[in-house]
């Protein structure tokens, strides 16, 4: 049986890698075994380990991609500042390495993005997420839109979140809507600034209801995750730590909300 081909006509798949040439391998052959094209296919590294930038220099012989580089590790904040400035279509679909496409997602990217060309009103549509957004409105096609309630009575720290680092697809005009990237911060920093900055400015979002439903996140031993993970008393479970818990989220509620208050 013949595989249809989904050309995704204006759409730049924008790829972030950092020394992990294999998953990077596995992702380019998934949208390639699911037919998927894209008008164009950029790959930004931040200076990647040789022996990793080798093997992602080689994929190109296999899968057709532009390779932005860089000298020096400058952080994840640079990498999508440096890569997305390098897109020339109307829409960039944003994922990192670790990412692989489901069987599903064709369809469905195809109807976000559908979406987004008949109503300019969206920045961006949410394709993955570890959890749903805390304020959904439903909109069609199994999208609902992410509502920012900015009463502090809705004090779930999650709504700070509009914006988020996980897979999806937006404007490539996003660089000069909301600003770039802040760099030299970590991961977490730097997602959050822009999540702030795509409230203050009025971004429109979407988000997929099933957020596992398009994309697995997979690390293999050899190419772990690069986000680190520190343990601390939150992982323990007693009453102390569940007050503390508490205690620490209204405090962020209470930081972000101040740091919202600030944002140009």
């Amino acid at each position: 049986m013949i595989k249809p081909i989904h050309n995704f006509k204006d759409v730049t798949l924008l790829v972030t890698h950092y020394n992990r040439g294999t998953s990077l391998e596995r992702l380019l052959k998934a949208f390639k075994d699911l037919n998927c094209q894209f008008e164009d296919i950029v790959v930004s590294d931040d200076g990647s380990r040789k022996e990793h930038l080798d093997h992602v220099k080689n994929l190109q012989n296999s899968y057709d991609f532009r390779l932005i580089t860089t000298p020096v590790n400058k952080g994840l904040g640079n990498n999508i500042n440096k890569g997305q400035e390098s897109v020339n279509t109307p829409y960039t679909l944003y994922i990192q390495e670790d990412f692989t496409p489901k069987v599903t997602f064709p369809e469905h990217f195809n109807d976000a993005l559908n979406i987004m060309q008949e109503d300019k009103k969206w920045d961006m549509i949410t394709l993955y997420s570890y959890s749903p957004y805390p304020y959904l409105e439903p909109y069609k096609l199994g999208f609902s839109e992410k509502i920012y309630k900015s009463a502090l009575w809705y004090t779930n720290n999650l709504k700070f979140y509009l914006y988020g680092d996980h897979p999806h697809l937006r404007k490539s005009s996003f660089l000069k809507d909301f600003g770039k990237y802040e760099e030299g911060l970590n991961v977490d920093q730097s997602e959050m600034r822009m999540s702030l900055s795509f409230i203050k400015k009025g971004g429109k979002c979407l988000f997929y209801n099933d957020h596992y439903g398009l994309l697995t996140q997979e690390n293999s031993e050899a190419e772990p995750s690069t986000a680190t993970y520190r343990k601390s008393w939150t992982d323990k479970d007693n009453i102390i730590t569940r007050v503390g818990k508490w205690g620490y989220s209204k405090i962020k509620f209470l930081k972000l909300n101040y740091q919202l208050f600030k944002q140009k």
